[in-house]
């Protein structure tokens, strides 16, 4: 099945960006700029019809646009960020998401990023973090559970969202760094874990027949390609002084 890919453009501001579990260090724009084009090539190489928005000076965070919106089968949610400053990002995201799915939204008093949440055939994985609010949480569930999803909340501690500590491989097959989510339901699928020496390798994007890594992470690389897995890696060592990371910065919709 083809996949759009939405991406947005780094800001000239992603100095100024929010961070949680990090120390704020330099991020050279260029470099960020350069490693982002080469990611969206990958996708591209992918399958993937690469669609990207401008981004405006006064949102930091923007490039991560997966926060902003989650795309079902059936519709979209237009999410409620729980950094507040992150929630002038939402409009034109809404306006492109739209096109493609009805749209629904988490309102007042739920907070809910997009980096939370984890949809694994008709199972969603939600991240009850520093952005993410039960509040968020329930709306998710009542808006989904109409149609079909099985939404299991899971705690987050120590990382800034659920994909930091989880992620897919496959419709059967999780990767995990389970310091992180020590309570998740992982009920009827398997689970690899990330290498102890590498905490934030759990994050890879699925992309059809293969998944996106971080290089940063070669013996996570080593264990998945060990399973099966077809990884590519790409080079968001940028992008990670953000908190960021191989999902944030695109929002897959099949079409």
């Amino acid at each position: 099945m083809p996949l759009i890919a939405l991406t947005r453009e780094i800001s000239p501001a992603i100095a100024r960006c929010e961070l949680t579990h990090l120390e704020r260090t330099p991020i050279d724009l260029e470099i960020a700029r350069a490693q982002h084009a080469a990611y969206e090539r990958t996708l591209a190489a992918a399958g993937c019809i690469v669609q990207r928005l401008e981004a405006a000076p006064d949102t930091p965070d923007s490039v991560f646009i997966e926060d902003i919106a989650i795309v079902f089968d059936e519709i979209a949610v237009i999410t409620r960020p729980g950094a507040e400053a992150r929630r002038a990002e939402s409009p034109a995201v809404a306006e492109a998401v739209a096109r493609h799915r009805p749209v629904r939204r988490i309102e007042l008093p739920g907070t809910l990023d997009g980096g939370d949440v984890l949809r694994v055939g008709r199972t969603v994985f939600v991240g009850c973090s520093g952005r993410t609010n039960a509040a968020g949480i329930g709306q998710l569930r009542c808006t989904l559970r109409p149609l079909g999803y099985d939404v299991r909340e899971v705690e987050v501690h120590g990382c800034l969202h659920l994909k930091s500590a989880m992620t897919a491989a496959s419709d059967e097959l999780l990767v995990m760094n389970p310091a992180w989510i020590p309570g998740a339901d992982v009920t009827g699928f398997d689970v690899l874990e990330v290498h102890a020496e590498e905490a934030y390798g759990a994050n890879v994007l699925r992309l059809g027949d293969r998944v996106l890594h971080a290089a940063a992470f070669p013996r996570t690389r080593e264990r998945l390609e060990a399973r099966g897995v077809r990884v590519e890696s790409v080079d968001v060592s940028e992008l990670a002084k953000a908190e960021g990371a191989v999902t944030c910065c695109s929002i897959l919709i099949p079409v």
